[in-house]
């Protein structure tokens, strides 16, 4: 398996899981189990830093063009936004509507952005 390759199962994989204790954290009780969160919140953070250490490799081979980079930024952004939203729903504190339906649109937002970004990345002659 070449580098690229594993670095696109690997990116998966995080996404994959972060969505499956994301479904299960969205069907339990409020009082949702601790583990289940932690683990929510550490694979997202582990993908946050995986595509970050991507990213920068790629530059420090070659360096970014324009659009890779506002890729990159606007992928940043979408898991920004998550993980803000995400900690707040994870507060006792009941949370208006608009940040649960903001959560449930941006991780979206950030799988397909990751996508293209990787495609840039990855995709370079």
């Amino acid at each position: 398996m070449n580098a690229t390759l594993l670095r696109i199962v690997v990116i998966g994989l995080f996404f994959l899981f972060i969505f499956l204790f994301g479904y299960w954290l969205s069907h339990s009780s409020k009082l949702y189990n601790v583990l289940i969160l932690t683990a929510h919140k550490l694979i997202s953070l582990a993908a946050v830093v995986f595509l970050v250490i991507i990213i920068y490799q790629i530059n420090q081979v070659a360096k970014l063009n324009g659009v890779e980079l506002i890729a990159g930024v606007v992928t940043g952004l979408f898991f920004l936004g998550t993980i803000i939203t995400g900690g707040l729903l994870s507060t006792t504190k009941p949370m208006p509507v608009a940040i649960l339906k903001i959560h449930q649109i941006a991780p979206c937002l950030t799988v397909l952005s990751s996508a293209v970004t990787l495609y840039l990345l990855l995709g370079r002659k």
